[in-house]
């Protein structure tokens, strides 16, 4: 198949539902090479299926592309070499990673426990971190490779419930802002998406007030197939000097964050105290300090 990332080899995470699935279709549609990879747990990371990726794979030859299945693991180390070397051994390269892959155990902070944490950290930010380390040496080697990692507006801007959530998906910006540092000088590109998209994770998000089902309504309208143009242009060679950026997706709109810089400064020269922090300093600082916002807050308004 010819067309924008035509001849890569691309790895997909979470590539068996909503936006990976996406994702890992148009790859192949756009002439890449696909492994699709997904353990087919439930949305809270429990259990194990290998239908649902090997049901992508099917789909992918059926359209003419070529692609194979991986139901291993990527919170374990071991396992992201082993995708990778799946890869190697059946198309013989390695070009492109879709870091897409997240569990949801959405908590109140003070009802929180351990393991909701550290699962979803381990899925999300270990994850990413294991499948990125494991492509980076074939990257390097070959002078030449491209991140995606999934975000989100939970870890930008914020959300109830999701402490662990937000935690990962922040996390995953600074490991795609250091993957990009690090790597530039072997042609190698990593960029963050925030999808907004109508899938198992969002359908998750609680509709109480009315404020919050208009929310839940205007999600519905946002398709998962939505996210995967922006993907496959960033993972293509036409998005060569696009490195290290934030982007969003919500229905037929792209979005470019800002990363955090300093906004406001004051000096003082005899130096600082609590009393004169307290007195000078706070009430200077007061307009610009940040609100306490949802996502629903920034992005108050229907979809385009």
């Amino acid at each position: 198949m010819a067309g924008i990332v035509s001849g890569k080899v691309a790895i997909v995470t979470g590539a068996a539902r909503g936006v990976g699935r996406g994702i890992a279709l148009l790859m192949a549609k756009e002439g890449a090479k696909v492994v699709v990879c997904d353990i087919g747990a439930s949305l809270d990371g429990a259990g194990h299926d290998d239908g649902p990726a090997q049901d992508v794979v099917n789909e992918i030859k059926k359209e003419g592309g070529d692609a194979i299945a991986s139901t291993l693991s990527i919170s374990e180390p071991g396992n992201a070499d082993k995708i990778i070397k799946a890869a190697l051994d059946a198309f013989g390269r390695v070009d492109i990673l879709v870091n897409n892959a997240g569990i949801l155990r959405d908590r109140i902070f003070h009802r929180m426990s351990w393991s909701d944490w550290s699962d979803v950290i381990a899925v999300h930010l270990h994850g990413s971190f294991n499948m990125s380390r494991a492509c980076a040496t074939h990257f390097r080697e070959q002078n030449s490779g491209s991140f995606i990692h999934m975000t989100s507006t939970s870890g930008l801007v914020g959300n109830f419930g999701q402490a662990n959530y937000m935690a990962a998906k922040l996390g995953i910006v600074g490991l795609s802002r250091g993957i990009a540092l690090d790597m530039e000088r072997f042609k190698v590109r990593s960029n963050c998406i925030a999808p907004f998209a109508w899938s198992r994770l969002t359908a998750t998000i609680p509709a109480q007030t009315d404020a919050e089902r208009e929310r839940v309504e205007r999600l519905k309208t946002m398709s998962a197939d939505k996210i995967a143009p922006l993907a496959v242009f960033l993972l293509s060679d036409a998005a060569k000097e696009v490195n290290g950026q934030i982007l969003a997706v919500r229905k037929n709109e792209i979005v470019l964050f800002s990363a955090p810089r300093p906004i406001r400064s004051m000096q003082k020269s005899e130096g600082w105290t609590p009393e004169t922090i307290a007195s000078e300093l706070a009430p200077a600082f007061a307009s610009s300090f940040r609100k306490l916002e949802r996502t629903g807050d920034i992005f108050n308004y229907d979809p385009i």
